[in-house]
């Protein structure tokens, strides 16, 4: 993610730096401490008060002391107000002590990680999550028909998915929020039109059915609710347009609610939440099924393929 590279005084610089060794060291009192320095001398570094919340995230992870979650709640708090756009990911610490799930992945946090991470993200994902998103969109899309004049790619990333059905596209348009993660994308040379933009906000400005089809490949593991996402969809697919995404579901055998956010700092949504959304969008469900998307540990993450249409008449 960005963090601002300095606080402004060189000392709280110091005291940060320090404190986030020691938090890499496993010493959470210690980096409590030095971080407290650090936001005594500099009060408006976010940065500063976001490592305080994770060295007594910490703390409370070994103690089970409700006062240490109380101050990282409210060490979060008060680096959410200072960067109210979340760049730095407050919200995400704060989802994995119970508060706010929803907003927890904000646009600004998702923007900042992947712009750090465009570089070596394709390798990562391919080579060593072994990711397959692409070829399982590719797959559950019909033979026929045999080409999609005009296809949206929804968080191209560095254009994956794209690539992989460009042989079936006739005008490819990708839209992702870094603009790092698009630089790696226009090397592809596949996409005839890259937009740098939400999700949500870029499907509102789309002309409406103009559109053959809409791929999301590893993308709604960033979205908490897919009900917007989806009506989006549905606005910008012509009759007979498909709609083909992968999601990451929750463990089997589980009593999960119908969005999840793991420790992994993504979004799992159960098939009812899926349903619930497509249903709501006038999409019909013409595919919904299990489907390993990456690996994490070694272990496979549970997921679904899914294709959609919109509902005639």
């Amino acid at each position: 993610m960005y963090v601002p590279q300095s606080s402004g005084d060189l000392l709280a610089d110091r005291r940060y730096r320090y404190a986030e060794a020691c938090l890499a060291e496993g010493d959470a009192a210690a980096c409590a401490d030095l971080a407290a320095q650090a936001v005594e001398i500099a009060p408006r570094y976010a940065p500063a008060w976001l490592l305080l919340g994770r060295a007594r995230e910490a703390l409370f992870a070994a103690t089970r002391d409700p006062a240490e979650r109380e101050a990282a709640l409210a060490a979060y708090g008060t680096a959410l107000s200072l960067d109210p756009e979340d760049g730095i990911g407050a919200g995400l610490h704060r989802a994995r002590l119970g508060v706010g799930e929803g907003a927890a992945l904000t646009p600004a946090y998702v923007r900042a990680l992947f712009d750090g991470y465009a570089p070596r993200f394709e390798r990562h994902l391919v080579e060593g999550l072994r990711y397959v998103g692409p070829a399982l969109v590719a797959e559950v899309l019909p033979a026929a028909p045999a080409r999609f004049e005009a296809a949206l790619d929804l968080g191209c990333g560095t254009g994956l998915a794209g690539a992989a059905l460009a042989p079936r596209i006739g005008r490819l348009t990708g839209v992702d929020l870094s603009p790092a993660m698009l630089v790696q994308a226009r090397a592809k040379g596949c996409y005839d039109r890259l937009v740098a933009a939400e999700l949500g906000a870029f499907l509102r400005d789309e002309p409406a059915e103009s559109a053959d089809l809409c791929l999301a490949a590893d993308v709604f593991i960033y979205c908490a609710d897919l009900a917007p996402i989806l009506a989006g969809i549905a606005r910008v697919l012509r009759p007979g347009g498909w709609a083909a995404f992968t999601i990451q579901s929750p463990p089997e055998g589980e009593a999960d609610p119908a969005v999840r956010l793991g420790t992994d700092g993504r979004y799992a949504h159960a098939d009812a939440h899926v349903l619930a959304a497509a249903g709501a969008a006038g999409l019909a469900v013409r595919v919904l099924r299990e489907a390993t998307v990456r690996f994490e540990g070694g272990r496979p993450v549970p997921g679904r393929i899914a294709a959609l249409q919109p509902v005639l008449g």
